[in-house]
């Protein structure tokens, strides 16, 4: 195989078609628009969800639900992630989130039940599940609701 034999593969290399310029090219005149219509016009076409006048999908179903503004998202951490810290500790949010155990802190931070924890720790978090302080109180640790 020389240099000069080496080819796209078939199907992958697809020129531009140049529309508009003259008879010749075989794309002048309408420009591959056809003749008349709204497609053909310049602006032409329709908006996005456009069913020709009939009543459009999103408007056709019903309404459901709503949404609270009062409503609190908390940062979750699991007790079993809390086995990366040392006997003792006392856990902050801050310190979960230089550790990367939360990315943001959002309304606060629950700690769930889920998992075992190893450690004795004094955990210092906005809620926490019963379960979670269970496990937690029952290595001989605390809980602080802050």
């Amino acid at each position: 195989m020389r240099l000069h034999e080496i080819h796209p593969a078939p199907g992958s290399a697809t020129r531009r078609k140049r529309v508009g310029r003259g008879m010749g090219s075989g794309h002048g005149k309408t420009s591959t628009r056809g003749h008349k219509g709204q497609w053909a016009r310049s602006g032409g076409g329709v908006r996005l969800g456009f069913e020709g006048g009939q009543m459009p999908l999103q408007r056709r179903l019903p309404k459901r639900g709503f949404t609270n503004i009062f409503k609190k998202e908390y940062a979750i951490v699991n007790v079993r992630d809390l086995n990366c810290f040392e006997d003792g500790t006392v856990v902050t949010p801050e310190l979960l989130m230089a550790q990367g155990l939360v990315k943001k802190f959002k309304d606060g931070i629950k700690i769930l039940g889920d998992g075992d924890l190893e450690k004795n720790l004094t955990v210092q978090a906005h809620k926490v599940s019963r379960q979670a302080e269970e496990k937690i109180t029952a290595r001989g640790g605390r809980v602080e609701v802050i």
